[in-house]
């Protein structure tokens, strides 16, 4: 990958910088290598994982750089129904790009449904730039069919997310979703810091 992706590093950290403090129940979707879930385990010492992706060699490989006790991974493809349960956290790196447009809206509703309450989802991937010329990632046309920041925004967006642009680099860039607040859990706060 840091080959093939220029920029890969600083993704990379940019996308583990977005992730927050603190999760403790993580979902991750495309683990690959395990190379993310590595970074993201670091910077969340308590979090425990559960990742998914297509490939069995990648699991494979992530099996064997991951700690066991820290991780759970399924083989599925992101287009699959996302493992069970409510996620603190769910990040994804270099993999949705793969989804065309309608996959990559879809996607992005289940993963909120598996958000808690100020949850965020943090999407960092390949995209399409505004300039022609800050396309320095190959890419197949096919497998590969990234799509813009301010669409991808819009998406997580229509899925119930505050969406923002938290880092970009030509054509990479990290974009994070985050769930509301529930009105009952806010009151509830309000009424505990006051009382």
């Amino acid at each position: 990958m840091r080959t093939e992706v220029p920029g890969y590093e600083q993704l990379q950290e940019a996308a583990v910088a977005a992730s927050g403090a603190s999760a403790t129940r993580v979902l991750e979707l495309g683990t690959g290598s395990g190379e993310s879930t590595r970074r993201l385990l670091a910077r969340h010492p308590g979090a425990f994982l559960v990742g998914i992706d297509a490939s069995d060699p990648m699991l494979a490989r992530a099996r064997s750089v991951l700690p066991p006790g820290r991780v759970e991974l399924h083989r599925r493809r992101l287009e699959d129904p996302l493992p069970e349960g409510q996620f603190d956290l769910a990040v994804s790196v270099l993999a949705v790009h793969h989804l065309a447009e309608p996959g990559k809206a879809a996607l992005f509703r289940r993963v909120a449904a598996r958000l808690l309450p100020g949850g965020r989802f943090v999407l960092a991937d390949l995209v399409t730039p505004a300039d022609p010329a800050d396309v320095v990632t190959p890419i197949d046309g096919e497998y590969d069919t990234p799509s813009s920041v301010a669409e991808q925004l819009a998406w997580l967006g229509a899925a119930g997310m505050e969406a923002w642009l938290a880092w970009e680099q030509r054509d990479l860039a990290v974009m994070v979703g985050r769930m509301p607040v529930a009105e009952a859990a806010r009151g509830r706060s309000a009424r505990t810091a006051v009382g």
